[in-house]
């Protein structure tokens, strides 16, 4: 029998996880139906947002279903299990608080890094190269400077409100990816009592 752990999964509270939902697995036809509904874990609201499920305890639930099966682990020898509660409704003030917030800071970061460059230095002195004229509000520059500024973050973010541009991800993507990659590694060696061992318990 050959059993490889998803890295990831979501469970909601009181559900039963089955090797199926946690495992792809290839075995006899035989072994497979009992194998695929063995229950290993039921959730309760003890368990909060994080259940680990150790591959050495999915193999002990197996064996002690079918006897001297001959059981091969690939992939990931653990599992996290994600808690999903109801959500709750956010609402609209808040919404509305939240946004205004975030567009205001990033409004002023945009500012305050043009004023730290000296943009408006910088399209006034282009103006003057380009017409021989000089003027102190450059519109010629500074409307298409902003126009381009909000699509260049369309590009580098890759997405149009929900709509992705391209199936290149993004380098906020990338980030989150490698964030949640190591918050992953960093549960699995402090939530899973099977890889914790304190030599001097007695």
């Amino acid at each position: 029998m050959y059993i490889r752990l998803r890295h990831r999964v979501q469970a909601r509270l009181d559900s039963v996880i089955v090797l199926e939902d946690i495992a792809q697995i290839i075995a006899p036809e035989q072994y497979l139906k009992i194998i695929n509904r063995l229950p290993l874990y039921t959730v309760t609201r003890q368990d909060k947002n994080i259940i680990i499920i150790d591959v050495m305890k999915v193999i002990e639930k197996i064996t002690e279903v079918v006897k001297g099966i001959d059981v091969q682990t690939i992939g990931p020898p653990q599992t996290i299990v994600e808690v999903i509660y109801e959500s709750k409704k956010v609402s609209l003030p808040l919404f509305i608080g939240v946004w205004v917030l975030l567009f205001v800071g990033a409004s002023l970061a945009i500012m305050n890094f043009h004023e730290d460059v000296s943009m408006r230095e910088v399209h006034q002195r282009l103006y003057t190269v380009v017409t021989g004229n000089v003027d102190e509000h450059p519109l010629l520059f500074q409307i298409p400077y902003s126009f381009g500024l909000g699509l260049g973050m369309i590009l580098f973010f890759n997405h149009v409100f929900k709509k992705r541009i391209n199936e290149e991800p993004s380098p906020l993507e990338v980030e989150m990816f490698n964030y949640q990659q190591d918050l992953d590694h960093y549960v699995i060696m402090h939530e899973n009592k099977e890889s914790l061992k304190n030599l001097d318990d007695h």
